[in-house]
């Protein structure tokens, strides 16, 4: 395999679910071994509660501030924090404030981004911004995800 390169607007860069995600890494480029994005979550951004059951899932804040809810508890993470998701672990996170926000999130092993990529709806690379979800792909999405070992846990389900 060779080396990924990718210059700070290159990557595949999709809206899943009205956040923007480019892909710095897929199994592809890493032989399965973990795929890492940049998030752009917009101000009220963020996916529903779920659990994975396939791969660990990792955050790193880079700019702004996320609120991460794991299991009970509720964490506002700001630029410099970390997060690690082990397989099993119910949790989402929402961008609660008023700007958007920047995260790097990477799963491993890969292979979730082939569900990002049949869900999600695709952008210009170097894109920042995304439309609202509509109810449609919030549909698709609820629909696709168990595919991919994804349990999401919507109130009243």
């Amino acid at each position: 395999m060779s080396p990924t390169i990718r210059k700070p607007s290159e990557g595949r860069t999709i809206a899943v679910v009205g956040d923007v995600y480019r892909f710095l890494a897929t199994g592809e480029d890493t032989n399965g071994k973990y795929c890492m994005w940049e998030a752009i979550v917009p101000p009220g951004g963020g996916p529903p509660p779920h659990v994975h059951s396939r791969e660990e899932e990792s955050f790193y804040v880079l700019e702004g501030e996320i609120t991460f809810q794991i299991g009970d508890s509720r964490l506002v993470a700001s630029a410099g924090m970390f997060a690690n998701m082990p397989v099993g672990t119910p949790h989402s996170f929402r961008n609660e404030s008023t700007k958007p926000a920047r995260m790097l999130i990477a799963v491993a092993p890969a292979g979730l981004e082939q569900m990002f990529f049949e869900v999600g709806v695709a952008l210009a690379e170097g894109s920042s911004a995304a439309l609202p979800p509509t109810k449609d792909e919030i549909e698709k999405l609820l629909r696709i995800a168990p595919q991919y070992g994804i349990e999401i846990q919507l109130p009243g389900h």
